[in-house]
């Protein structure tokens, strides 16, 4: 009789480990199946989500046939705890692990509402832009100066709404001042701002953040981010750079940002000053000067007189020998990346080609020529208006 029963309890084992099988195979394949969505949806993770709240979304919306398989798929692949808030494009049939992908992956916002505050050099702006998820289309609803009085009244209804998401883009070159400046006009942060950060420590990047963030907060991301790139660059230093510390490289980096525009040509800008560091020259360049004289607190909005490029600051290095004493802007990777491995050249001059770009030169005698050249176009431009 115990031999009987323990046979049967052993059947009824094997079948249930076949039928368990068998349902771990059906989850799978459901998990990686297409979905049920017959046109794209605009799914809202907000700040503080759960993957158990989102599959009820998703869910409710059709873009999921079983919010358990959704949940289990996501324990499975260890991506349960990565969901990243914010606006996230669903495309029609996306099976539950493409979505999982979306809501973990992270980065900006792929729909909805978005609004966007442009850090810039010369200009802040707000930008109001909507993704149709039917048309697949971004529709932009506003633009506008920060801190400007008259704000369309589309941009105060869409940043109301609890499923708009928020933006900073911080552009290369901004001074610390400028973005200090910048973030206290945006009235969707709270909180102050102690002070300044120090020049050339806020990383121009895309920071996406929610409703009622601290400045703070923000600063000390933008910070972090600064850090490990300076760290990152130095680490991959070109040997016998003219310069020792990465504080140097900063500064060095500073320049190069605010000297051209032209992503090609950061390296070789870098090589020009490298070489006149090389050579105990002065470096010579007008940035420097315009710092000296605005100390970052917004631009000049005019060229440079004679006794300007003759007066005396820490930063004019016209007068000054070497890097100056600080960064004179916050620069971007690319510009840090170029000031530690900068083009092999003889060039040790430069000026505006008319194009946005620079002629380079290795003689006094070429850059001359180039410089004739450089006023010629600005006599042009000064007959014709432009």
């Amino acid at each position: 009789m115990w031999r009987s029963l323990a046979s049967n309890m052993l059947t009824v084992l094997v079948v249930l480990l076949f039928l368990l099988a068998g349902l771990i195979l059906w989850g799978q394949r459901e998990y990686v199946a297409e979905g049920p969505l017959d046109h794209a949806v605009c799914v809202r993770v907000p700040g503080g989500a759960t993957m158990s709240r989102v599959s009820r979304n998703l869910e409710d919306q059709g873009a999921i046939t079983s919010g358990t398989i959704f949940r289990l798929g996501a324990q499975y692949t260890e991506k349960s705890g990565q969901l990243k808030a914010g606006n996230f494009l669903v495309p029609a049939n996306a099976s539950m692990q493409e979505i999982v992908d979306a809501v973990t992956r992270g980065g900006a916002s792929t729909c909805g509402a978005e609004v966007v505050y442009r850090i810039g050099v010369t200009r802040n702006r707000v930008e109001l832009r909507e993704l149709d998820p039917n048309l697949m289309e971004e529709v932009e609803l506003a633009k506008f100066d920060l801190g400007a009085e008259d704000v369309p009244a589309v941009f105060a209804e869409k940043a109301a709404e609890n499923d708009t998401s928020f933006r900073i883009a911080v552009a290369e070159g901004v001074t610390s001042w400028q973005v200090v400046d910048a973030l206290k006009a945006i009235g969707a942060l709270s909180g102050d701002i102690a002070e300044v950060p120090a020049e050339g420590m806020l990383a121009p990047h895309s920071y996406e953040f929610t409703r009622g963030t601290e400045r703070a907060a923000l600063i000390r991301q933008m910070e972090s981010l600064q850090q490990q790139r300076i760290d990152q660059a130095w680490a991959e230093r070109q040997e016998g750079l003219p310069f020792d510390t990465p504080e140097e490289m900063l500064v060095l980096a500073s320049i190069i940002e605010k000297e051209t525009g032209v992503p090609d040509e950061r390296r070789t800008v870098a090589s020009v000053f490298v070489n006149r560091l090389d050579k105990g020259m002065r470096l010579q360049t007008d940035p420097t000067v315009i710092y000296g004289i605005t100390k970052g607190q917004g631009i000049l909005g005019r060229g440079l007189r004679q006794s300007e490029l003759r007066r005396v600051t820490p930063w004019n290095t016209y007068v000054i020998e070497g890097l100056p004493p600080t960064p004179i802007a916050n620069p971007g990777l690319a510009s840090l990346e170029a000031a530690v491995n900068p083009a092999e050249t003889d060039f040790i001059f430069f000026v505006a080609d008319g194009t946005g770009g620079h002629l380079f030169s290795a003689t006094l005698e070429e850059h001359n020529r180039n410089v004739a050249k450089w006023r010629e176009i600005e006599a042009e431009r000064a007959k014709s208006g432009d």
